[in-house]
């Protein structure tokens, strides 16, 4: 398909006549076109499509029926639907009230486009570029950004079923591609094991009979990755990718003892961000955080909080469900930039802070990151033998000790994540004439101590970051982070951000920029309305909450 630039153009008269009719006080797709004007321009999406074909349906159109998809939480049908029969919608898109549309895949092969572009960035760029244009984005002061964890679009499977399916996956794809060469490797059981879909409760209940299940499995899966990667099987059965995702499962979960397969134990597999969960979602990974466990990814929202103007969302990263937040900031941070929209102050839970996160995104962006940093829980964590009663001579670099004791044995080095440190050790000599040794130690038989300094300015971060979160005022400031759990709230809500619609980490994170680009019209259409902002729910039995009696933490603070 090629695509032939259009300008924006009016709306057609009759089609303005009949919407205004229709629509008295107008709708969300209404207002978008009056107040926002043309979001898109075909020639924003010139590089998707070919120069030469069959006319394409303007893209800079499918980029706004996108949008409005994720607002009204439309499928592709109904979001065609809406195009060849709502008023509004031929409003927002100016067409004429006898337009056709299109069919219901041209969006599938539009976001096959974008995904493979990271089109879904430009989408967002146009929304939060005409909310800039009208003065409603304001992203010099303050933003917050939280995250939230994201299922798979396959289901959660046992590890029965996972093997089983990715075996059987491998030879419906070879069914395909080789069918004569599938034909003399398969064994005759695999027609009655494989050639309908794994379930959990197609297997034993007993643990003995469920071992020799898997175990079964796992002799099959090798037998036919033997043969596709026999000198003499044909190069196309290596190269599909569900053999690949075969081979990789199998290595992850089977190896071989004494010439016999067995499944590896526990301590014998691949961390969980290598390992596959699902053959249908080779992305997907396992996250854990804190009772939470789920197949799938994360995504990361960050807004904008100023009063006067919507909060709009200014950035949204997805990652595998095994990156930690505290790796996130640097990458938000850049993306931030990118689009103008670096804040003063970006407010974050304990999750994304640490010393090198703070000291970087000063340096690097002028960005004040704000978040609580744990307290140090080591024995000798406060009290006159604490790290603060060490006198720390940096350009000597020389500890003088609460004794008054001096060492110069001051060694770089790096932790176990590959950040610097600097590690301090006093003499045994030292120590050990000591009075104060056990209590200085935390340790009846400590020979000597021993401390570990972050370099010079990370340690001042952490030394100031820690006394300043301890404070009322801080506190008091940190209340504004609270508001984003209720943009995560109404993502998942109204755009059904919890589950991802699609397979695969490009087309996750497509989702995720247009359900961002979304909350954003959602947003700008409420601030138009003077629509009122929804309120903190609190429980019956909360409402009865003392008066001297805080609530648990800040999030049931009150949201800006």
């Amino acid at each position: 398909m090629s695509m032939q630039p259009k300008g924006p153009g009016e709306i057609p008269v009759e089609t303005v006549r009949v919407a205004r009719a229709a629509f008295p006080k107008g709708s969300l797709a209404i207002r978008v076109r009056d107040e926002l004007g043309v979001l898109f321009a075909d020639e924003e999406f010139a590089d998707l499509f070919a120069s030469r074909g069959r006319p394409a349906w303007s893209p800079g159109g499918l980029g706004l029926v996108s949008v409005l998809q994720f607002v009204e939480g439309l499928t592709d049908r109904q979001a065609a639907e809406a195009v060849r029969a709502r008023i509004d919608y031929k409003y927002a898109l100016g067409l004429r009230l006898d337009d056709p549309g299109f069919d219901f895949s041209v969006l599938s092969e539009f976001r096959d486009r974008l995904a493979g572009a990271d089109g879904g960035r430009r989408v967002m760029d146009g929304v939060l570029a005409a909310a800039r244009e009208k003065g409603l984005l304001k992203s010099a002061g303050r933003a917050r950004t939280d995250s939230t964890h994201v299922l798979s679009s396959a289901r959660e499977l046992c590890w029965l079923e996972q093997v089983a399916e990715t075996l059987r996956a491998a030879l419906n794809a070879l069914a395909q591609a080789a069918p004569g060469w599938l034909s003399q490797v398969a064994e005759p059981d695999w027609f009655r094991h494989y050639a309908t879909r794994a379930e959990d409760s197609r297997f034993p209940k007993a643990r003995t009979k469920r071992d020799e299940v898997g175990s079964r499995i796992g002799r099959d899966g090798t037998r036919l990755l033997e043969a596709a990667f026999a000198a003499d099987a044909p190069a196309a059965v290596r190269a599909l990718d569900e053999v690949e995702i075969l081979r990789q499962v199998w290595v992850q979960h089977f190896h071989r003892v004494e010439g016999e397969v067995r499944r590896r134990g526990p301590k014998d597999r691949p961390p969980g961000a290598l390992r596959l969960v699902n053959p249908y979602d080779p992305d997907a990974r396992v996250g854990v955080k804190r009772d939470t466990m789920w197949d799938g990814y994360k995504v990361h929202l960050t807004e904008t909080c100023e009063p006067g103007v919507p909060n709009l969302i200014t950035n949204v990263a997805t990652t595998v469900a095994t990156v930690p937040d505290s790796i996130m900031a640097a990458d938000i941070h850049a993306a931030l930039a990118d689009r103008g929209c670096l804040p003063a102050e970006h407010w974050v839970d304990a999750g994304y802070p640490n010393a090198a996160q703070i000291v970087t995104a000063r340096h690097t962006h002028g960005v004040d990151l704000q978040g609580p940093l744990a307290d140090n829980t080591t024995t000798q964590s406060d009290g006159p033998y604490s790290l603060d009663a060490f006198t720390i001579d940096w350009e000597g670099e020389q500890v003088t000790c609460p004794g008054d004791v001096t060492t110069t044995q001051w060694y770089p080095r790096t932790d176990s994540g590959g950040r610097a440190v600097i590690r301090v050790r006093f003499r045994h000599s030292e120590c050990r004439p000591c009075p104060h040794r056990t209590d200085c130690l935390g340790s009846p038989t400590g020979q000597r101590r021993e401390i570990m300094l972050r370099p010079r300015e990370e340690h001042q971060a952490i030394h100031d970051r820690r006394a300043e979160q301890h404070t009322d005022a801080w506190k008091q400031r940190y209340q504004v982070r609270a508001g984003v759990e209720g943009t995560i709230s109404q993502a998942v809500g109204r755009c059904d951000l919890r589950r991802s619609r699609y397979r695969g980490l490009t087309k996750t994170s497509l989702q995720h920029q247009l359900t961002g680009a979304a909350i954003n019209l959602i947003r700008i259409d409420a601030h138009h309305t003077d629509a009122p902002r929804a309120r903190t729910r609190v429980s019956h039995f909360a409402k009865l909450r003392p008066a001297d009696q805080p609530a648990d933490g800040a999030k049931q603070q009150g949201r800006n």
